[in-house]
């Protein structure tokens, strides 16, 4: 009987441990559930593609208040994805990010991809699988016209410089310009309006995004170049490899046709390099 007993609590045991991994071993020793729906299955079932975008950033991802309609660099190319994944780019849920909430919103399935001028870093990539290159951004200063800040070598102590809470900008700067002060906000329309209002002497983040600011108001200017390189790419939740292959398929199939090359000049005003 009580050999019986012994036998019974082993596999019992040997069951539950089974039950508790319920994941398989990826060649870098992270666990994936294996009975996790893929991503290109989900957005097959939906018959949508739910993408994280910005709403505040002129020229990739900005909201009209009026219409209602999201527009920008970001937001057509997501609708080319929808049309190869969909055959059809309204296909197509935009939901608003900002730099701070995009990966959580990600890692929670509220979302099945971001496409929002996301940087890619190595302590990124240790969050989220990242596409091929999308863009070649590099950070850069936003100030008034007349001021006295012409380049990252003007920025001393004292110096407030505004960015965005959950971006790479503070940090870079901080690394540039260590006696700098950085107040950050929480997204771009908040920091532009901080500028503005006298709360800061410059505002930094990636050129492409403080070319449209200064595009929105012309008392403001970029100036002194960039300082840092920033390739944007287009993020999935980490470990999906299959949809992250289909994204990259896409993109090159885009960059090869030249409608890349049309997107590219209808929002920035030139052709990429």
């Amino acid at each position: 009987m009580k050999k019986w007993m012994n036998g019974l609590l082993a596999g019992a045991a040997v069951l539950a441990l089974s039950a508790c991994g319920g994941g398989d071993e990826t060649v870098d020793g992270s666990t994936e559930n294996s009975n996790e729906e893929s991503t290109l299955a989900k957005i097959e079932e939906a018959d949508k593609f739910v993408v994280g975008v910005k709403f505040d950033t002129r020229l990739f991802g900005l909201k009209d208040p009026a219409s209602g309609e999201v527009e920008g660099f970001d937001i057509d190319i997501a609708k080319e994805i929808a049309k190869e994944l969909l055959g059809d780019e309204n296909k197509i849920e935009l939901k608003e990010v900002t730099s701070k909430t995009r990966i959580p919103l990600l890692d929670n399935g509220q979302i099945d991809a971001i496409i929002a001028t996301m940087t890619i870093t190595e302590e990124r990539k240790k969050e989220v699988n990242f596409s091929d290159v999308y863009f070649e951004a590099g950070q850069s200063l936003l100030v008034e016209k007349g001021s006295d800040i012409q380049g990252i070598d003007d920025i001393g102590a004292g110096t407030k410089v505004l960015a965005v809470k959950g971006a790479t900008s503070g940090q870079n700067l901080l690394e540039q310009a260590p006696d700098a002060e950085v107040i950050e906000l929480e997204n771009y329309q908040e920091a532009f309006l901080a500028l503005q209002s006298g709360q800061g002497d410059a505002l930094t983040t990636d050129n492409s995004i403080l070319y449209g600011m200064a595009e929105e108001n012309s008392d403001y200017e970029v100036v002194g170049g960039t300082f840092t390189d920033e390739p944007y790419g287009i993020a999935v939740r980490k470990g999906d490899n299959e949809f992250t292959e289909k994204i990259n398929e896409i993109l090159a199939d885009l960059k090869a046709s030249g409608r890349y090359d049309e997107i590219y000049e209808k929002w920035i005003g030139e052709s990429p390099e």
